[in-house]
């Protein structure tokens, strides 16, 4: 492609390799950088990553390396592929070498543990808020093991600059990968974040029951909390119905594809959440953000029944079943609440305004 750039791509787990070989795949100059030098000489020695993205080959042209500097020099856009709690260690290892006014692309769902800060936050912080406008973050439905066999996939790039996340948008777009803009970055990295919480505890129904029915309402009035506390946290309440809400919540809790889910079915099976979390050999997002969300609930007073209780089961020893009829039989209430309602139709006029 006649607008190929250099891109770093920062992490070699199966999203990080996954989005450099379609990045590679568009034209684009990719350096796949790994802290792990056996991962390194793997990948660079088989073209493949077998634990991570088994099947999937890399390109020839693609880089692998160990070296940070050799894989920042001279990039137009860095791309952070590690999981939310290593991001705000990556950024200080790595913003030394990066030029102001370079595109930084996060791709972590979560939110930080002690901090409770989204992740455009953290790096508004390490960064200075002079870098925030070139900061963008990707989130939607998105398997990495689907994105890595071309199957279609839709995203969304969010930023408090436009430009930022249009340039953002010309990377990533392709045959097979579109990618749509959302000014509100702070609903995009909820939604993102927050639905690892209801793919735990549907997968903890499959594990218990495997009731449809409940998981049904499960991700119905998870998606409904989740919109309460972005709302409160000053999100737009349509963002919660587009990629990074409904779509990211539905493709997270319904498909073995993701670890929230395995790992939610093997708590509602009667594991312990310590060896579950030993025998996945990845990062489960969601259950650190269910400890963060239950924080943030509180600090905003926010009620938040599904993650209250997804809570109690990860980190107090609740019974899966005595979870599920402590949501049956909370006081009965209205389904849409007046409130809610009132900020949805004051979003919809304010956005047909515009």
């Amino acid at each position: 492609m006649s607008d190929s750039k250099k891109i770093a791509v920062l992490g070699a787990g199966s999203w990080g390799t996954a989005l450099a070989r379609h990045l590679s795949f568009l034209g684009h100059d990719v350096f796949l950088w790994s802290r792990r030098t056996a991962l390194v000489e793997e990948l660079s020695e088989t073209r493949t990553n077998s634990n991570y993205l088994p099947g999937a080959l890399i390109p020839d042209q693609l880089v692998i390396t160990g070296d940070l500097d050799a894989a920042l020099l001279g990039a137009a856009a860095i791309v952070y592929c590690v999981p939310s709690h290593s991001f705000r260690e990556m950024l200080l290892a790595s913003l030394p070498g990066i030029k102001e006014g370079t595109l930084i692309v996060n791709t972590a769902k979560g939110i930080e543990e002690n901090t409770m800060l989204r992740m455009s936050q953290v790096f508004s912080q390490v960064a200075g808020k002079a870098r925030a406008l070139d900061y963008v973050t990707l989130s939607g439905p998105s398997h990495a093991e689907e994105v890595a066999r071309h199957m279609p996939t839709a995203v969304v790039v969010a930023s408090a600059a436009q430009k930022s996340a249009e340039t953002a948008q010309d990377l990533f777009m392709g045959d097979c990968f579109r990618v749509y803009t959302n000014p509100d970055i702070i609903g995009v990295e909820l939604g993102g974040a927050l639905k690892n919480i209801i793919a735990l505890g549907t997968g903890i129904v499959d594990g218990l029951n495997g009731s449809d029915n409940a998981k049904a309402a499960l991700m119905t009035r998870g998606m409904a909390e989740i919109t309460r506390l972005g709302v409160a946290m000053h999100a737009n309440p349509l963002t919660f119905a587009g990629l990074a809400g409904i779509g990211d919540l539905i493709v997270t809790c319904t498909s073995m594809h993701s670890r929230n889910r395995r790992a939610g079915i093997e708590i509602g099976r009667g594991k312990e959440l310590s060896e579950v979390l030993k025998n996945m050999h990845m990062v489960v997002e969601g259950v650190r953000t269910t400890g963060v969300t239950h924080e943030l609930a509180a600090q905003w007073g926010v009620e938040m029944p599904i993650t209250e209780q997804v809570y109690q089961v990860l980190f107090n020893g609740l019974h899966p079943a005595h979870a599920v009829k402590n949501l049956l039989t909370r006081t009965k209430t209205h389904e849409v609440e007046e409130v809610a309602l009132t900020k949805i139709n004051v979003s919809i006029k304010s956005t047909y305004k515009s």
